[in-house]
Parts: C-alpha cells; sequence; structure tokens
C-alpha cells in the first residue's frame, strides 16, 4: 500500500514531505522514502525536556505539539504529509490536531500500522473545519463559558486563565472556573447551567473532536474561544489553529489584543448562522461596576434576573425550597416521634 501510495504522488522530486509515527519506524521509513524525496522533515511529539538540559541544535518548530526541524527558508506550509499511527476504528485525537492546522491545499495521507491502509484525509480535514467553526458559532452564542483548568503543571497556565476570563468578560460572557481533572461527559453534566466548555490544557492532553451527543454541552479549544470573543482575531480560512494555549498569550507571534471599548469592531452588526438571531454588543464593565451583580434586591422581596446564570435559574422547574417569609404562622415547638424509620413507637407492633 505504502508503493501505491508513492506511485499516486506525481512528481515526487518535486514534493516536499512531512510524516509522524514512533521514532524507530519513523526513521525506517525516511530512509526508504530519503531516494525518492529530496526535503524530508520527521516529525516528533513536542515532550518538555528535562530541567537543566542543554540543547546545542537549534530550537525547531513547535506546531500541533509537535517538533518539525524545518530548514532555514522552509515553511510548513509548504509540505505535504503522511501520518502513521492510530488504529482501525477508533479516534485519533493526535491526526485530529494535525488535519486541523494543516495547510488545506497540501495532501495529507495516513497509514494505519494494524491495517497497512492508506488513505487521503482530504475529505476528513474539511469536515473538521466545518465542525470548528460550529464550535466558534456556539462559543459566541454562549452565554456563561465553563473555563475547565486541565493543567496545572505547565508554564503559564495561570495567565493563560486570566487571558480566557479577560476575553469572556470583554464579550459580555459569564465565566466560571471549574477544576475536575480529565473531563468526561458524566462529570460536565452536572453543571447544566454552563453553555460551552474551554478546555485549558497542553497540546497533547487536549480532547479530541467528540461525536454528536458525547458530551452535554460542547468542549472547545482556546484557539476557538478566541475566534468567538476577540472581533480582531483573522476570519475563518485566514485564523491558524492552535493547539497550545500560550500561542494566544502576549509574546507569541500569534497574539491578537484585544480592540479597545471604542473601537468600531464591538458595533458591527452580528447574525448567529444556528438561531438567526441578531447578537447584541457587549456591554464594558469593569469589576467595580454595582450594576455587575447578579441579583439587585427590590421591596417586597422581589429579585430581579440580570445575568445569564439568574435567567437560568428561573427557568428551571424546581428552583429549591421556598422561604416563605412572613407567610408561616409561628407555633411553639413539641415533642416529635420516637423511634427508627421501619418502626416509630406510636405505631404499635403491627
Amino acid at each position: 500500500m505504502l508503493q501505491s501510495w508513492l506511485h499516486d504522488w506525481r512528481r515526487p522530486r518535486d514534493r516536499r514531505c512531512s510524516f509522524w509515527g514512533t521514532r524507530p519506524m519513523a526513521e525506517a521509513l525516511a530512509t526508504l522514502l530519503r531516494p525518492r524525496y529530496l526535503d524530508l522533515l520527521v516529525s516528533s511529539p513536542a515532550l518538555p525536556l528535562p530541567v537543566g538540559s542543554l540543547n546545542p541544535e537549534p530550537e525547531p518548530l513547535e506546531r500541533f505539539g509537535r517538533r518539525f526541524p524545518l530548514a532555514p527558508g522552509r515553511r510548513l506550509e509548504e509540505y505535504g504529509a503522511f501520518y502513521v499511527g492510530g488504529s482501525e476504528g477508533s479516534p485519533d485525537p493526535d491526526l485530529s490536531r494535525l488535519l486541523l492546522g494543516w495547510a488545506p491545499g497540501q495532501p495529507f495521507f495516513s497509514c494505519c500500522p494494524d491495517t497497512g491502509r492508506t488513505q487521503d484525509e482530504g475529505a476528513r480535514a474539511g469536515r473538521l473545519r466545518a465542525c470548528r467553526r460550529y464550535l466558534v458559532e456556539r462559543a459566541r452564542d454562549a452565554r456563561v463559558v465553563g473555563l475547565l483548568a486541565g493543567t496545572l503543571g505547565v508554564a503559564r497556565h495561570r495567565e493563560a486563565l486570566a487571558h480566557l476570563r479577560n476575553l469572556t468578560q470583554a464579550a459580555g460572557k459569564r465565566s466560571y472556573v471549574l477544576a475536575l481533572g480529565r473531563p468526561t461527559p458524566p462529570k460536565l453534566a452536572n453543571f447544566p447551567e454552563m453553555d460551552v466548555f474551554v478546555l485549558l490544557a497542553c497540546p497533547l492532553g487536549a480532547l479530541s473532536p467528540q461525536p454528536s451527543g458525547s458530551f452535554f454541552r460542547p468542549v472547545l479549544t482556546p484557539c476557538e474561544l478566541e475566534a468567538a470573543c476577540n472581533p480582531a482575531w483573522p476570519p475563518p480560512g485566514l485564523a491558524p489553529h492552535l493547539t497550545h494555549y500560550e500561542d494566544l498569550l502576549p509574546g507569541s507571534p500569534f497574539h491578537v489584543s484585544l480592540p479597545p471599548p471604542e473601537s468600531e469592531l464591538w458595533d458591527t452588526p452580528d447574525v448567529s448562522l444556528i438561531t438567526g438571531e441578531l447578537r447584541p454588543p457587549p456591554t464594558w464593565k469593569s469589576s467595580n461596576d454595582p450594576g455587575c451583580s447578579a441579583l439587585t434586591q427590590r421591596p417586597q422581596l422581589e429579585l430581579t434576573e440580570s445575568s445569564p446564570a439568574a435567567s437560568f435559574l428561573s427557568s428551571r422547574s424546581w428552583q429549591g425550597l421556598q422561604p416563605c417569609l412572613g407567610q408561616t404562622p409561628v407555633t411553639g415547638a413539641v415533642s416529635g416521634r420516637r423511634g427508627i424509620a421501619i418502626a416509630y413507637e406510636d405505631e404499635g407492633s403491627n
């Protein structure tokens, strides 16, 4: 099957190819392909280096949770891809990340080691990009966002968490930080108030695109939340797909600052592609603004809802025990029943 793939890829001497797999197998395959491809890259996982280690070689390009030893003057967008890995019938999160971020105009093939079958992944990459655009629309429609702290030991995770909270506040959304470990459908189903979840994790720990109905609410990446909340972010087709949250922070070449409050980008009309409704422009409020309070007390113990969380509570059929203040008559304390639930003292032998 590998020979047929090489035959189908025309003019192999003019092609640039990048492929990855397990290290021993990748080196053996690279030895086989180097006579046919002048410019061949072998990718490796971007694992953190030990503390105090010295790397005399130049730092390779790190994208999609992997390192690519590019030659000077080369760009990753110029290369086709050949992926070796995964198993038959089970989703591969590593392959999904690569398909989302790889250049759409370049060929992308995969090979399953269990069966030896190769296939063109162009159609699957298109479906993943369409799913990503749908998730961005869901994030734009969301009013309450749950930020899942999936990692506490990776550098700059606190700064990334503060950046995501600033994004949601600027877009007029409420955000809540949740530390739940690895997200699972039963865990996230305990928070029905959330419209979407955003997983803050390293590239190798991020979730792969989930099938429909797996989670109660969709789970997004920080890059998708950035595309939904930052009006200065490039439009679909031009924006890169970033798998590491550190690429969104200041100091990265992909960082895009939020426009100032007086910018016209915040007032641009925006229509939801899911509901067809016009989205209201976000209102900037500082944390000291008294108008940010979720509940405002009125006379006669009436509460007016001014936040998405309170609005969700009012739509629930059961909202907890009602205090009924001033409606319950005052009585003296009396002695209750004695015994256990299966047989109280006043119930007799029967």
